[in-house]
């Protein structure tokens, strides 16, 4: 069986392109993870999203997967320009703990907020400070190939000796502004970075190694090539991450990687946009940093953020509201009643028929199909696959076997749970219900009626089958 064909922007040509994996039998696909100092912010987690939808688009279109994710749990310092201290120095400083628990602490919360959001954890998880041996490997076999230099305070590599360097952000087309100054300390370029760092003499740090050139960390930047090719070898398929990785990680990434194999490390190069909050980045330095605990905190479905997100294409800015995280979960929560009603209908003998498919509703569904996958193989148009879904929708709603299909083949790609009756509730909900279980195991029907009366108050459809209570939004 022949794949799908995708078509992919590829941000090192700067075009879509028809996607061709170095071997059909396994994409390779390294995504840049967290740096675990603090909790992931909503505009890290889009990146985590879009990844997600990336992988399941590759599946869908027929390939086997091989998903690995860096941990940055050291050398991530707080500037780029490789001054500043170790994020995660500062994090067991700020929160009066060892840096290896401040580490281990949030990648935990981390994966929690992936599992929320049902994005699929990647095949490997690979920390920075467990690769610390390939980063040595790596920067040795640069300084043998006359790469590198070294000044007081570590070991950088000479971006001059590398033509072509900048090509991914395209910094030959950049002109520094005139009277421009910058502070390069002993650097010998202005775009030259740091491989391994040294601790500094009169200050003990948590996370330090022994090294050819003396105690220290490593970069940031020499994590990432490192680790690739640990698990892909010298070239893989697709390399994600943010738009921000573009200007200083992936193209420092690009320069040591190619000088050490004397190949690009990925083909394919997938940015993900910025999420903004009044039209400005969300950081911690701007004061509009939102978790998703928060959301969840606030009554929204942390699958709705998902919704939010892939209501927008993946290379467009978004911006975040609460009224637009509303409509998303007010768009959810439709799509989840309607998927209900059907399900009920399906389970009904007397309706059997309905979900039959005939020749002609047969011809609705390939063609509503073919859209749906046309936008979604395009370069992941998720904009057009639920713009045309919600028309199909509409045009089709006497058809309810084509509805039941056009909604399977949404959540398969989606992931939104729209057939799960039990998703999401709101804390309070949650422990009515929980104690309506109860007094429903113990034959309590007084207070069992009474508390279903206090949940259709609250707005919620109370469904009992059998053993089993469900409920939904009204």
């Amino acid at each position: 069986m022949l794949n799908k064909k995708i078509f992919l922007y590829n941000t090192l040509t700067r075009k879509e392109e028809f996607f061709e994996p170095l071997n059909n039998d396994q994409v390779t696909m390294y995504c840049c993870g967290p740096t675990v100092y603090d909790f992931a912010h909503i505009g890290n987690l889009r990146a985590y999203i879009a990844e997600d939808l990336l992988r399941r688009t590759l599946r869908y279109a027929g390939y086997p997967i091989k998903h690995v994710m860096n941990i940055t749990d050291v050398g991530h310092l707080t500037s780029d320009a490789d001054t500043g201290e170790d994020k995660l120095e500062i994090a067991a400083k700020r929160e009066k703990l060892d840096a290896w628990l401040v580490a281990a602490k949030y990648t935990e919360l981390f994966f929690s907020d992936l599992k929320k959001l049902n994005i699929e954890l990647p095949d490997i998880s690979s920390k920075a400070t467990d690769h610390i041996a390939d980063m040595i490997e790596l920067i040795k076999k640069l300084e043998e190939k006359g790469y590198t230099y070294k000044t007081a305070d570590g070991i950088y590599f000479d971006t001059t000796k590398f033509p072509t360097y900048g090509e991914l952000t395209q910094l030959q087309k950049q002109k520094l502004q005139a009277g421009m100054r910058i502070d390069m300390g002993e650097k010998k370029n202005e775009h030259d970075f740091a491989l391994w760092k040294f601790s500094l003499k009169n200050e003990k740090r948590q996370m330090e190694w022994k090294s050819p050139w003396g105690i220290g960390f490593p970069g940031w930047h020499i994590e990432c090539s490192a680790m690739a090719m640990k698990y892909f070898g010298e070239q893989f398929d697709i390399h994600c991450g943010g738009v921000d990785h573009i200007s200083i990680h992936h193209t420092n990434e690009i320069a040591q990687s190619y000088c050490a194999t004397g190949k690009i490390p990925a083909r394919y190069w997938f940015h993900v946009a910025f999420l903004n909050i009044n039209g400005e980045k969300i950081s911690k330095s701007k004061g509009n940093f939102i978790t998703l605990q928060e959301i969840i905190d606030k009554g929204f479905d942390p699958l709705a953020f998902r919704y939010f997100i892939l209501s927008g294409h993946y290379r467009t800015q978004m911006d975040f509201s609460w009224e637009a995280l509303q409509a998303a979960q007010n768009s959810l929560e439709r799509l989840r009643h309607i998927a209900a009603d059907l399900t009920e209908l399906e389970n009904n003998k007397d309706f059997t028929d309905l979900f039959q498919l005939d020749e002609i509703e047969k011809n609705y569904w390939e063609h509503w199909k073919n859209v749906l996958e046309t936008a979604l193989l395009n370069d992941l148009n998720t904009p057009v696959v639920l713009s045309s879904f919600w028309t199909a929708i509409r045009e089709d709603i006497n058809r309810k076997a084509v509805q039941l299909q056009l909604l399977k083949w949404l959540d398969d790609i989606f992931v939104l749970d729209l057939f799960n009756t039990n998703t999401f509730f709101p804390e309070e909900i949650q422990k009515i219900k929980e104690e309506r279980d109860r007094a429903r195991a113990q034959k309590d029907w007084t207070c069992a009626d009474a508390l279903r009366i206090l949940l259709e108050e609250k707005n919620f459809e109370v469904i009992d089958r059998d053993d089993e209570t469900f409920l939904r939004k009204k």
